[in-house]
């Protein structure tokens, strides 16, 4: 956590912050912002066409701003009415949390203490789009939140305080759930000091720094060729925008729950016994414990065994 050197002066004045973000991941941190600090003004991409329903939706960040009752304006770039409205807004500190936009060097210095984001990784290592992913796959003992300055490199700025979790066994929707409250509790709690000049930074070791590109959907394909180890990584990194699938007697699925099999099956082979499936990999099996066949609902490797038997195949799509 923050160490002494970034903690508030007792009785400080709260800080007056305009906070940038849109995913769920950054609504815990509009949420303790908004108990902690005065909240002038928040910043989101715009409505877009979100979920199954394919209807025009409010970005997370947007939805809780109005049931906090907190100003909102909708920018997926800095025009001049934006640039205005932010300095209109008077803040000590602009707050970002996965915004998912650029921002120009007029807003950087725009407020006393800068810009300070909120990133999901123990920096340097992973900077990047997809750092919770990328430490899952790479099998991470630990991974955490940075509270850093924005600089004009991705994830260069030095940071003032991190705190850190457990990777292992957990699903990217977990982790993301985890850090994005880590984050929110880390931020609240460094933010006084870096209004107050008192934050101590740390710039990044550049010799340590691994980059967190966006995942590809063939990147969390299962391949029985793998072994059993790398395909649950695979499971546990898979999100919408890129599952972990398979092909089972040549038809598509995708597996949203797995761990490490017990017994012998062979690479590509399919062992289906008292409601459990096993699928053999290079090394060891994977045993699937919820799955979404190709035009089916999800459900759980129990049901879906019923409709499958042994000597099946599987491989990649």
């Amino acid at each position: 956590m923050a160490d002494e050197k970034n903690a508030a002066a007792p009785g400080a004045r709260r800080p007056r912050v305009v906070f940038m973000g849109t995913p769920e991941f950054a609504v815990p941190s509009l949420s303790a912002l908004a108990e902690a600090c005065d909240v002038a003004l928040v910043v989101t991409r715009p409505d877009a066409v979100r979920g199954r329903g394919r209807r025009l939706e409010p970005s997370p960040v947007k939805a809780r701003a109005l049931e906090l009752g907190l100003p909102v304006l909708e920018a997926s770039r800095m025009t001049p009415e934006a640039l205005a409205a932010l300095s209109q807004a008077t803040a000590d500190v602009f707050c970002v949390a996965a915004y998912g936009c650029i921002l120009p060097d007029e807003v950087l210095t725009m407020a006393p203490a800068g810009c300070v984001n909120v990133h999901a990784s123990l920096l340097p290592r992973w900077r990047g789009a997809a750092p919770i992913q990328r430490s899952i796959l790479a099998g991470d003992a630990e991974t955490g939140v940075s509270i850093m300055r924005i600089g004009h490199g991705v994830d260069t700025g030095a940071y003032c305080a991190q705190a850190s979790t457990a990777v292992a066994g957990k699903t990217a929707t977990e982790l993301t759930r985890e850090l994005a409250r880590l984050g929110a509790d880390l931020l609240v709690e460094t933010l006084p000091a870096v209004v107050g000049g008192t934050a101590s930074w740390v710039e990044q070791d550049e010799s340590l720094v691994t980059h967190a590109a966006k995942i590809s959907k063939a990147e969390l394909m299962l391949d029985p060729a793998d072994p059993a180890a790398e395909n649950v990584l695979r499971v546990l990194a898979s999100s919408d925008a890129a599952p972990a699938r398979c092909s089972v007697a040549g038809r598509g699925a995708r597996v949203t729950l797995a761990r490490r099999g017990e017994g012998n099956v062979g690479p590509g082979e399919v062992a289906v016994a008292h409601g459990r499936v096993l699928l053999g990999c290079a090394e060891g099996s994977l045993e699937v414990m919820r799955v979404k066949p190709d035009g089916k609902r999800e459900m759980e490797a129990s049901a879906w065994a019923a409709g499958l038997r042994g000597g099946l195949s599987w491989g990649r799509v």
